[in-house]
């Protein structure tokens, strides 16, 4: 009699306990696909990238020659977004109102202050896309007419044509440079440089970091023979070794350190 109670009460020990496990294995299972704790702190335009700030350009319209648009992303996920009617008024439509990320942290929607949904834009790199009402991509032959660019204050250093007027505290004249004005142009959406040395093409790479720090790498040129490379080679030492700059107006300085400025270049604008 003992020895049956003695195994009845060690079945129903055995029970509980792969009752325990299964109960454990399925609490802890994690469904398949892509895990949603991963999926919120995988890098995507919300916490990638500097979409805060100035976006301007000009939408197609259903007539006239088009829409004149400002959209001011602020940093608490409001916005300013400014309309004007091109050929018609120089009246200026204000709408204000907040802006919510999708699920992927790509898209936003604007929600205007006087009610309803406003448009949709997907975020990119110093970049607005207006998409459609399904929240596509425009793919018309007009797609390139639905970008608003993002706008640089005076003092950024990228997105301008950077021409060189002194070297190592001397003013320059494009006699030492072969006639070829030396000059060089950021790409903001690439973080790349170009431009020419004064006979010489050359490209790379460049970093900005905080304190107005400046990193230029893998950089390349063409191997042409110039007659005054001496002065070709001096500015290219400049970009290999300056780390910071200033702006004052339309006056560039890349500097080493507290140092005097190593050059020194004029802003250009063709228009």
């Amino acid at each position: 009699m003992n020895l049956i109670m003695n195994q009845k009460r060690n079945s129903i020990m055995v029970l509980l306990t792969l009752l325990s496990i299964l109960i454990t294995a399925c609490g802890t299972t994690k469904p398949s696909g892509e895990n949603p704790d991963m999926a919120s702190t995988s890098h995507n335009s919300q916490n990638s990238l500097d979409w805060a700030g100035i976006y301007r350009g000009i939408l197609p319209a259903a007539s006239g020659e088009g829409i004149k648009t400002e959209i001011t992303l602020n940093p608490d996920q409001t916005y300013i977004l400014v309309h004007q009617y091109l050929g018609k008024s120089k009246e200026q439509f204000i709408a204000m109102g907040s802006f919510t990320w999708d699920d992927n942290g790509s898209k936003i929607t604007l929600k205007p202050d006087s009610g309803g949904d406003g448009n949709r834009y997907l975020v990119g790199e110093n970049q607005l896309f207006q998409l459609d009402k399904q929240g596509n991509r425009v793919t018309t032959e007009l797609a390139d007419h639905y970008i608003l660019k993002k706008d640089f204050p005076d003092n950024e250093i990228r997105g301008k044509y950077w021409k060189l007027i002194e070297l190592k505290g001397a003013p320059v004249s494009k006699s030492e440079f072969t006639g070829v004005e030396v000059h060089f142009m950021m790409n903001a959406e690439e973080n790349r440089i170009s431009g020419n040395g004064g006979c010489n093409s050359f490209n790379g790479q460049f970093e900005l970091l905080e304190g107005n720090r400046i990193r230029f790498s893998k950089m390349a040129t063409t191997m042409m023979a110039c007659p005054n490379p001496e002065s070709e080679g001096a500015f290219f030492k400049v970009l290999e070794t300056c780390d910071n700059y200033t702006i004052h107006n339309d006056t560039l300085s890349l500097n080493k350190a507290r140092m005097a400025p190593l050059a020194k270049f004029a802003a250009v604008y063709f228009y």
